[in-house]
């Protein structure tokens, strides 16, 4: 993962769930919807061959990792898989200091102002604030008081009304899941509304 990159479009797509036979069409639907970052949940039902698909088929146009890493096993078979970052709900020891030791940037999540320095202290390259939403944007611009160079990813309930929002509140970034990748739409292969979904996160960025 190109940290740099992704701090220039700092929203990331959350998949999780996703059947195998709607990667290759979401994929192309993402990338041509303008979102350059996405992760792949482990706990979908063969999220190692999924990342590995989605890699294929991106081609590089989208950079893609993996979430909801909860151990070794699944950092090892997420990286195996082609994944560029690994993000957690939690802040998880030894897959953290895996990810510092061989510099791939990674994403644990905390909620309390403990939580978040103790993940920011052991390495993250942001911390996933998670689930944002039961504190909202207020919350991030009490965090950035006394912990201001700490980077911030707001994960849970960030819609296109409130994205701006975070961002003036010290987010340095966001990241949205079954609200745009939604069940109801993958199920009838309405790639088109995910691909709206998607465009208006963005364009409430940029403008």
């Amino acid at each position: 993962m190109d940290v740099a990159r992704f701090k220039r479009l700092p929203i990331l797509g959350i998949l999780r769930g996703v059947a195998a036979e709607a990667m290759n069409p979401l994929v192309e639907t993402i990338v041509s919807s303008g979102l350059e970052t996405i992760e792949i949940t482990m706990n979908t039902q063969g999220a190692q061959e999924l990342i590995r698909q989605a890699v294929n088929v991106s081609k590089k146009r989208l950079t893609i990792g993996a979430g909801t890493v909860l151990d070794i096993n699944s950092l090892k078979l997420a990286l195996d898989a082609g994944a560029s970052f690994i993000v957690m709900p939690v802040l998880i020891k030894d897959v953290l200091e895996y990810c510092v030791k061989n510099k791939i940037p990674a994403f644990p999540g905390a909620l309390s102002p403990q939580e978040i320095y103790n993940a920011w202290n052991s390495g993250a390259t942001m911390v996933k604030v998670f689930p944002a939403k039961f504190f909202g944007p207020d919350y991030f611009k009490e965090i950035k008081g006394p912990f201001q160079d700490i980077e911030l990813l707001a994960c849970g309930g960030v819609t296109p009304q409130n994205l701006k929002a975070y961002f003036a509140s010290g987010a340095s970034a966001i990241a949205f899941g079954a609200s745009v990748f939604n069940k109801e739409w993958l199920r009838a292969r309405d790639f088109a509304n995910i691909g709206e979904e998607i465009k208006r996160y963005i364009n409430e960025f940029k403008h």
